[in-house]
């Protein structure tokens, strides 16, 4: 067994972010509590109520730009009928905000190339209108593919969506075709360049922000120790910290990879992961919240990303290690706070020294993403299909009721299909419904007043940036907005009467929200709970390979595998939890899903365990003995679960140096056999309901016949 180092007296080292020494520290044998089960609702909140975070006010302002030049040249080029798609493919500017420069220039480009390639098939398309819905269908569902299995963030299809729908009713025939591809790629140009305009002043700022909210992540959940909140807030820094790497990694061109800043980046990447690990373990160790004190100095880290200056000083923790042990987890993680904030207080990192490498390519390949999006436990797949069936229909539907405007229903179905599951896709389909009631009385009385050309567009302009600054926090909001600048910009393009231009698009949002709903309960509904069970078997195997890697004695584990095992368990979990919330959501009173809560957690708690200690240099080794029962431990869990039956664990081997592991598998074959039994249970009634409507309907004819 390799030997127990203490580093908790390690307070004034500097150097490089290489992962710490074991600590031994018995922690209590009190397990922390389990967070409240999600429960997605259809109610007034959920509708109404804004959702945490906050205002976009840079996307905001970059959208009303993007939209007033690009539809100002479109104008004075061309002509207002067709300068609506030079508006609509502007909206390249609200694609990848996060990214980092080098990455975003390639990215909207291909995103431009998009709209272009959607707004050629809508012109082709458009020769009858029912090829025109069937068409916009096809771009709803590849669109929604190629974004989610491209990591192209929201808001995802809808806007090849618009301009292929808005480009069948574009005057001209076959011959515009060319003319108006290239109207849809002035736009994207232009929403490419406001994008674009940040890099010259402050181009490493996505990266710099994304490492400050993974620190701001951190403090939240250095917070949320101690409280009924952990879980929820633990995953939320998982996602943060992933988002850290994915960003950072991305950033990492040629040429600027081997200068000191990028060092000094990746230094803080690398502590804000391992901080990250050790708030883990103190928070399952720990059932009593830290002193803010230490939360405040995380908050410090986070603004001392991007400004060196406001790093605050590491000696203002020194109040927090009286009282404590020298091997505690609490000095350990406040032993790295401090180290992170000696390397946030260097403007560059000249070292070269051990633990800077990320091990990993900046992204995986296109060819790989869309491979991995179409096996069979993907969940891409259905959505898309789900996506492009609906809208297909949708519009088709529109057509056969008549709707002279059918392609604001297929609009329409798309956007409440964005929302996800059966229950955020109900709330959506309201939230569409009630905003656009608002905004097309807003709309009807602007139309009335006979406004000139440039005051619809700096409405319009307007009105999508009031969109978007508001749309992230509640989407009715957004929708109120939103219909008066979509209607505008249609009424630029094809004048019509405004009643009849505000009626229609009245009852087409309402027939679209309904048939939206629809696809999302008749469609691939039980998608996510059908890969709930696979994907928590997955993240217990990714679990065990890093534990059995910890426990080996005969294997060292190098930094390059130590990054890869992190990196896989780490999607695993962040994976497991989102197919959770969505399958939550998606079946509704699932009998099967709710139970699953407590797996779920005790699941994602194990691998955080892993992940800590994998984070060691020199982790404590076990027996071979030992190693195969805990081996065994894990596969008879993974079996359990496919075979959807009670785990038979018996007793687990003792585990000195890592006795909250046992902790978690033990409370993870409890909590499996429990929702085991409570399914059974649950069968076992609907088979008796089951059998007693037979019995009522075989009484019922035997009535009739007498």
């Amino acid at each position: 067994m390799g030997d127990v180092h203490d580093q908790g007296a390690s307070r004034d080292s500097g150097g490089d972010p290489t992962p710490s020494e074991p600590i031994w520290n018995p922690p209590a044998r009190v397990r922390s509590r389990i967070a409240e089960r999600p429960r997605p609702r259809v109610d007034l909140s959920a509708i109404f109520g804004l959702a945490s975070g906050s205002w976009a006010w840079t996307t905001a302002a970059q959208a009303a730009i993007a939209m007033s030049v690009s539809f100002t040249i479109a104008l004075f080029l061309i002509g207002p009928q067709v300068a609506t798609l030079a508006a609509l493919g502007s909206m390249t500017v609200l694609y990848e905000k996060k990214t980092p420069y080098g990455y975003r220039a390639v990215a909207l480009a291909v995103v431009g190339l998009g709209f272009v390639a959607s707004v050629a098939v809508g012109s082709l398309a458009s020769a009858t209108l029912w090829t025109g819905a069937i068409a916009i269908g096809a771009v709803a569902g590849i669109s929604t593919w190629l974004c989610q299995a491209l990591r192209a963030e929201k808001p995802g299809a809808i806007f090849f969506v618009v301009v292929c729908a808005i480009s069948t009713i574009a005057p001209g025939g076959l011959a515009d075709v060319p003319t108006h591809a290239g109207i849809a790629a002035i736009g994207a140009a232009v929403g490419w360049a406001v994008s674009m305009a940040g890099a010259p002043v402050r181009s490493r700022h996505p990266e710099n922000r994304a490492v400050a909210e993974a620190f701001r992540q951190l403090a939240e959940l250095m917070r949320a120790i101690g409280t009924p909140q952990l879980d929820h807030v633990q995953h939320e820094a998982s996602l943060a910290v992933a988002e850290a790497w994915r960003i950072v990694l991305l950033a990492q061109t040629r040429g600027y990879r081997d200068t000191p800043a990028a060092a000094r980046l990746r230094a803080l990447l690398r502590w804000v992961s391992d901080i990250h690990l050790t708030a883990t373990d103190v928070s399952l160790a720990r059932t009593e919240p830290l002193p803010e004190a230490a939360v405040v100095f995380a908050e410090g880290l986070a603004d001392a990303v991007g400004r060196p200056d406001q790093c605050p000083a590491p000696d203002t923790l020194d109040g927090l290690y009286r009282g404590l042990r020298p091997r505690s987890l609490e000095v350990r993680l406040y032993n790295r706070l401090v180290r992170a904030a000696q390397a946030a207080r260097r403007s560059e990192h000249e070292d070269e020294g051990h633990g800077l490498g990320l091990y990993d390519s900046r992204s995986p390949s296109v060819a790989s993403s869309l491979r991995s999006s179409l096996t069979r436990d993907s969940l891409i797949r259905p959505t898309a299909l789900r996506m492009g069936i609906t809208v297909a229909a949708a519009g088709l539907l529109g057509l056969a009721l008549g709707f002279e405007r059918f392609y604001w229903i297929s609009i329409t179905a798309t956007a409440v299909l964005q929302g996800g599951n059966v229950v955020l896709t109900v709330n959506r389909s309201m939230q569409r419904a009630l905003g656009t009631l608002v905004g097309v009385a807003i709309a009807a009385w602007l139309l009335m007043l006979d406004l000139p050309l440039p005051a619809i567009i700096a409405l319009a302009s307007a009105f999508q940036g009031l969109t978007q600054l508001v749309v992230g926090r509640n989407y009715f909001y957004g929708s109120v907005f939103l219909t008066p600048m979509a209607l505008l910009l249609a009424h630029t393009a094809a004048p019509f009467p405004v009643t009849t231009l505000a009626e229609t698009r009245i009852t087409d949002t309402v027939v679209g929200s309904l048939v939206g709903m629809l696809g999302a309960l008749l469609l691939w509904r039980r998608a996510s709970a059908s890969r709930l069970p696979q994907t928590i078997t997955t993240a217990l195997d990714r679990s065990r390979a890093a534990v059995v890697a910890v426990l080996d004695p005969d294997v060292t584990i190098g930094p390059e595998r130590r990054y890869r095992l992190r990196r896989d368990l780490r999607a695993a979990l962040l994976s497991l939890r989102g197919v959770y919330d969505s399958a939550i959501g998606d079946v509704p009173r699932a009998r099967t899903t709710r139970p699953l809560w407590p797996v779920v957690v005790a699941t994602q708690r194990t691998g955080y365990l892993a992940l800590a200690a994998l984070a060691l240099e020199k982790p404590p080794a076990a027996s071979y003995i030992t190693l195969q029962r805990v081996d065994l431990a894990f596969q008879e869990l993974m079996s359990a679960m496919r075979e959807h039956r009670s785990p038979r664990l018996g007793a687990l081997p003792r585990l000195t140096d890592y006795p909250r592991i046992n902790m978690e598998l033990r409370a993870l074959s409890s909590s499996m056999r429990t929702a085991v039994a409570q399914d059974q249970r649950s069968a076992a009634l609907e088979a008796e309901r089951r059998a007693q409507r037979e019995r009522h309907r075989a009484r019922q004819e035997v009535d009739a016949d007498l």
